[in-house]
């Protein structure tokens, strides 16, 4: 009977995350990951054939665990809160989570499925299956059936675009999006979705 992993796959991925939060992904080398962690470079290689693939690995459960926080303020009973939190998810996030929002940075999903199609590809095809259907219903609950698919678009730039731009100059410069921008991103969300100023 082979013995246990000494080593989690979420431990190495932390130790990971860590030497790209300290040094950028050059830092995250397999040698680097197993001196943090204690453990023999084979600990790692016997999880991810390469750094490379280790680090993609990374990125799709960074993408993950925001799109679980995403999905949970979309879901609130109220229509407009739940627009209004989601919108602001994006940027509250990064500001609470830098090291893992710079992750979010390093790749697409396109690139990684053309590069690891075998590995990842099954995975990046429904990786935003979730995400899209949750902003689907509420396209549908605003706005009802849209056969152009106009509401859905409208949505989408709503509660994704203008967040996602808004913060991503400021990661790119390896700082958290500043509180000035949450005020901006209501703002935006509110005359793009016409929600009335009361709601909070």
């Amino acid at each position: 009977m082979p013995r246990p992993a000494k080593f989690t796959e979420d431990q190495i991925l932390d130790a990971a995350l860590r030497l790209v939060a300290g040094g950028g992904p050059g830092a995250a080398t397999i040698g680097g990951i197993a001196a943090l962690m204690g453990a023999p470079s084979g600990s790692i290689y016997y999880r991810f054939k390469s750094r490379d693939l280790l680090l993609a690995r990374l990125w799709i459960r960074t993408i993950k665990r925001f799109q679980q926080g995403f999905i949970a303020a979309l879901g609130h009973d109220d229509l407009d809160a739940a627009a209004l939190g989601a919108a602001l998810y994006n940027v509250r996030w990064a500001r609470e989570h830098l090291d893992e929002a710079k992750v979010l940075l390093l790749y697409r999903s396109e690139e990684l499925a053309a590069r690891w199609p075998h590995e990842l590809g099954a995975e990046l095809a429904t990786l935003n299956a979730d995400v899209f259907t949750a902003i689907r219903d509420h396209a549908l609950r605003r706005y009802g059936e849209d056969s152009d698919g106009a509401a859905l678009r409208r949505v989408i730039f709503a509660l994704i675009d203008v967040s996602y731009a808004a913060g991503r100059r400021h990661l790119i410069a390896g700082e958290p999006p500043p509180p000035s921008i949450d005020d901006l991103v209501t703002e935006t969300c509110r005359c793009v979705l016409g929600i009335n100023q009361a709601v909070t």
